[in-house]
């Protein structure tokens, strides 16, 4: 086993260890394989988890609902700006801190309710500031919804952590991209069926009033989300001793990219492609600015977006058990890298007439997710289930380093919007580029 295949632990480990690990550890590929126990019930119990949280979401879309209630409530393009970043140190800089504890705790799963039920609060708590407005003036509420944005990502990077956590400890590599398909093709259709229905009339309600419903909704359905996880039948492992102390943590993920070529590959391209992340809060404002689009088209975009994510998850959860994420993630880059080009050419010879046709970009705009979640498998198979949490909170942070970028990308989004979109196009056809030297870690089995 090569060095580079083995990972490093969690608590830095004396040279000594550090030797023996690298020697003598499991090689990647053949990591930990959960127990067949309980696979198919739990499969189904995530899954059905995963379905009712994309009800949540539909509602809350980051390409079209969030930045639409901010240009309700504020306007400038900076202040749109400030939601990738904050969605990404949500999902980025939490998970880590709470990495070794994750690891250190006997029941996985517990962590997915409280943190789903974190995300539901922080809906209700909007919902019910948004019974007011057009009532009165609230000066101050752009800001406390950026600190509500904030919590809420924090506890969703948490969550995601941890299910990808309890994912890898509950079902076996093979059948991951089985939970991706179902999750996201089922979640799909139930969610764009509530959208259709209801989505359009909230839009429609004067003064931004109908994002009191909007917000209600994602909170219900979020609570309901964390009460199905209660019916996992996860054993309990034993109590984890990895440190979890801030610095050392800090550490630890330098070190860990330094002496794994595997996943220091893997981060570097998804800082790379995460830059398609800047352009999110931007597509349904090009949208409107330059064709018109109403509330209906707002409700279709949203429709269309999460069709694409439950049909492309399920193409790339195929592929991926059968084939591998490597090449699954590559195809997936290169199709993001396009999407800016498709955006421009659209709004800028469509006709409001003919505006029917920029929804193309919110379905390509489906890949985002779907290539987060196949990067997460991927990292999946690079390490041991103990280290499952070090390595996905790892990447994590890398998912954040280019989005500190956003509001600037905001900004000169008022002044420069053609340059914007080409340049991080280009940023992310060079990251489908190095997807040509990732490893695999299926091919390991027979090194």
């Amino acid at each position: 086993v090569t060095r580079n295949n083995v990972m490093p632990a969690s608590a830095p480990p004396t040279a000594t260890e550090s030797e023996r690990l690298n020697a003598d550890g499991p090689p990647v590929g053949e990591a930990t394989r959960p127990s067949s126990q309980n696979a198919g019930w739990n499969l189904v119990v995530l899954a059905t988890h995963h379905v009712i949280l994309r009800l949540a979401w539909i509602f809350k879309t980051e390409t079209v609902l969030m930045p639409a209630f901010l240009d309700v409530i504020a306007g400038a393009g900076w202040i749109r700006g400030c939601l990738p970043v904050l969605n990404r140190l949500g999902q980025s800089i939490p998970p880590l801190l709470a990495s070794a504890t994750l690891r250190n705790s006997r029941r996985k799963s517990y962590w997915v309710v409280a943190t789903t039920m974190t995300m539901s609060v922080m809906f209700a708590i909007l919902a019910t500031l948004c019974l007011s407005l057009g009532k009165r003036d609230m000066p101050w509420l752009p800001i406390v919804f950026l600190g509500i944005y904030a919590v809420f990502f924090a506890a969703t990077g948490i969550n995601q952590m941890s299910f990808n956590t309890l994912q890898g400890k509950l079902i076996p590599a093979g059948r991951r991209g089985r939970l991706m398909s179902i999750a996201g093709m089922t979640g799909s259709a139930v969610a764009m069926t509530a959208a259709f229905f209801l989505l359009e009339p909230w839009l429609s309600m004067p003064d931004g009033t109908g994002f009191a419903r909007i917000f209600g909704f994602t909170a219900l359905m979020f609570a309901f989300s964390s009460l199905t996880v209660f019916l996992i039948r996860e054993p309990a492992d034993q109590p984890g001793n990895a440190e979890a102390h801030p610095v050392r943590l800090v550490k630890n993920v330098y070190r860990t990219l330094r002496e794994n070529d595997s996943l220091r590959r893997a981060g570097l391209i998804t800082v790379l492609f995460m830059c398609s992340m800047l352009l999110f809060p931007h597509y349904q404002w090009l949208g409107r600015e330059k064709l018109g689009a109403s509330g209906m088209d707002l409700m279709w975009w949203v429709v269309v977006q999460n069709g694409a994510v439950g049909l492309l998850s399920w193409m790339a959860g195929a592929c991926g058990d059968r084939w591998g994420y490597r090449a699954v993630i590559r195809y997936e880059i290169f199709a993001l890298a396009s999407v800016p080009f498709v955006a421009l050419a659209l709004a800028y010879n469509l006709t409001p007439e003919t505006r029917g046709w920029y929804l193309i970009t919110f379905f390509m705009l489906g890949l985002y997710p779907v290539t987060i979640k196949s990067m997460f498998n991927y990292v999946l198979e690079l390490a041991n289930e103990e280290h499952h949490p070090h390595y996905l909170s790892t990447v994590s942070l890398c998912m954040a380093a280019t989005l500190l970028f956003s509001p600037l990308a905001g900004w000169m989004m008022d002044f420069y919007p053609v340059a914007v979109f080409i340049g991080i196009a280009l940023i992310v056809l060079v990251s489908g580029v190095m997807t040509f030297g990732m490893a695999e870690p299926r091919h390991w089995k027979s090194e």
